[in-house]
């Protein structure tokens, strides 16, 4: 049994009573009309962890007092809860199922860190929940991770895993980086190649694109449409919206490596172009030509098949249908130097009446914006988008700090605030030699909960289009789970009480007392199996000396 006071993230109201609901092999879960989804999902983790069955209560009150009741309450909203343990049971309400779905693991936290595990250490242990009245909701409506499966290969069974680690820390959106110039990770049936050939690298650079070291194993893999169905489907169960990244016009490679009609053949020989084996930004972009807006509409075509607007299906499973519409189409980071030098971009130039090569990327933009909103779609990308103005409708992830999420919110765009200089999941935790390949500014636990999404100066109207904030978990320099698992963790905790919880503002929160909650989270990430950075600092394995990063001094620019 965990003491309420332990909870991540924080509850907005706690109200201990005396006394614990202890579950028996007599106890019962009544799982009440449209909670069928979450009764079925609390009935099998607590059935592994603990061995009771759990047996179902066929009506309201057929639980007695040591059962647990899930039901829709009025006065809610969607993902509100209010959990009540008492003489009568534990009863879970929620606005919506998410809502019972996020107080359901709020019950699974107070039952303590053995309720994470896979098989009951011992099935005389006594399973309690203390006497406790908690009400709660999410402060942001986004409350995300970004995974990063380009440039190294996460196989499906690794993001079901995270999926579930991202439940049991409320947040509620995936975004999923699936295309760059270092790989093509899902499967496109009208075009094939794409994975045949755009998925798979001969080689990559070990450590920072300055390292001298490659590792010459050849990497790759892709999701296929049946594994995208299945991640979709899977997050859906668990209240996550996927939100897929097809990048356009840069950070392309892997495609034009596939299709070199993709790119500016009248400038580079793109039939000699491989998938990109190395870090940092490629010259090597689409071409603005039809060919390629009618391959890449097709590809989105498909796209919106495997991740559908409508992806909670059931009313049992739930995900926000606002951002299951979400696609994220990248954006960012595209050199323009083969646009300005290719004699066919030069023309089409002159043909849309532009000003300049700069004015391509907002052009490229503009027709994807316009593409899926026709299909009742939204785009998202990143703050680069903003250059050349964005259509009604399209939202922006501030990443290069908060000036483009405020200037976002400023011209009516909802915006989901990720600046690198905070909540980029790659950057070096600690300024110590024996940090692993240590990239970027240090960013450390107390750092990532002190921060505050919301830009400054912003209007309540525009503080209200600021969705949220998510984590971005970048991974040229983490190549297996482990190494992801040392980057994120503990971090992403701290970013999900920044994202959940009604904190103060920065300088005024209590990160003494969010230490003092970590000691029990621990325990839990210690049950999950997650090879998270120890407090006093890397592991011995867990350190990759040798390996060049690129750390940055001194404090991030707040810009």
């Amino acid at each position: 049994m965990t003491a309420p006071t332990e909870l991540i993230p924080a509850p907005r109201s706690v109200v201990a009573g005396s006394g614990e609901v202890r579950l028996t092999a007599d106890s019962r879960l009544c799982a009440g009309t449209a909670t069928e989804g979450v009764g079925h999902w609390l009935r099998t983790v607590l059935r592994q962890a603990t061995g009771l069955p759990l047996r179902e209560g066929r009506e309201p009150d057929d639980t007695g007092g040591d059962g647990i009741r899930l039901r829709l309450g009025s006065g809610l909203g969607p993902e509100e809860y209010r959990l009540v343990s008492d003489r009568n049971g534990v009863l879970i309400e929620g606005g919506g199922a998410a809502g019972v779905f996020w107080g359901a693991q709020t019950l699974r936290q107070l039952l303590g860190p053995d309720a994470y595990r896979r098989a009951p250490l011992a099935r005389d242990r006594v399973r309690a929940v203390p006497h406790v009245t908690i009400e709660d909701a999410p402060r942001f409506r986004w409350r995300g991770l970004m995974l990063d499966v380009a440039r190294h290969f996460t196989p499906k069974e690794g993001v079901l895993r995270h999926l579930d680690l991202m439940a049991a820390h409320k947040l509620n959106v995936l975004h999923l980086h699936l295309t760059d110039d270092q790989g093509w990770r899902i499967e496109i049936e009208r075009y094939p190649r794409l994975t045949e050939v755009g998925s798979w690298r001969t080689r990559t650079k070990t450590g920072h694109r300055a390292s001298p070291l490659w590792d010459d194993t050849p990497h790759g893999g892709h999701y296929t449409r049946d594994d995208i169905r299945e991640i979709v489907a899977y997050a859906a169960e668990r209240h996550i919206a996927v939100v897929p990244e097809i990048d356009v016009p840069g950070h392309s490679q892997a495609a034009i490596a596939a299709y070199p009609e993709l790119g500016n053949t009248d400038v580079v020989d793109t039939s000699s172009l491989t998938v990109w084996d190395t870090w940092g930004i490629s010259p090597n972009v689409l071409a603005p030509t039809d060919t390629t807006l009618r391959f890449y509409e097709g590809v989105l075509e498909e796209v919106l098949e495997l991740f559908p607007a409508d992806a909670a299906g059931p009313a049992a499973y739930a995900p926000s249908p606002l951002f299951s519409s979400f696609v994220h189409i990248g954006g960012d980071e595209c050199p323009k130097d083969q646009w300005r030098a290719s004699e066919a971009a030069q023309k089409r130039i002159a043909a849309l009446s532009l000003a300049d090569e700069d004015a391509l990327q907002p052009w490229f933009i503009g027709h994807f914006a316009g593409w899926l909103a026709a299909r009742g779609r939204r785009l998202i990308g990143w703050d680069e988008i903003l250059q050349g103005g964005l259509p009604p409708g399209a939202a922006v992830s501030s990443w290069r700090g908060y000036a483009g999420g405020a200037a976002a919110a400023r011209a009516g765009h909802d915006v989901v605030m990720c600046p690198e200089q905070h909540v980029y999941l790659d950057h070096r935790q600690d300024a110590g030699p024996e940090e692993p390949v240590p990239i970027g500014y240090v960013r450390t636990l107390e750092d990532v909960y002190r921060f505050e999404p919301v830009p400054a100066d912003l209007t309540p109207e525009e503080t209200g289009r600021v969705l949220g904030t998510q984590a971005n978990a970048w991974s040229e320099v983490t190549e297996n789970q482990a190494r992801v698992d040392y980057q994120v963790f503990p971090r992403l905790v701290a970013l999900a009480e920044v994202a959940w919880s009604p904190l103060p503002a920065p300088a005024q929160r209590d990160f003494a007392d969010f230490e003092r909650r970590m000691t029990a989270h621990y325990r839990r990430l210690d049950a999950l199996g997650v090879a998270y950075r120890p407090p006093t600092g890397p592991l011995p394995w867990q350190r990759r000396p040798g390996v060049l990063g690129r750390p940055l001094d001194g404090v991030p620019p707040n810009r």
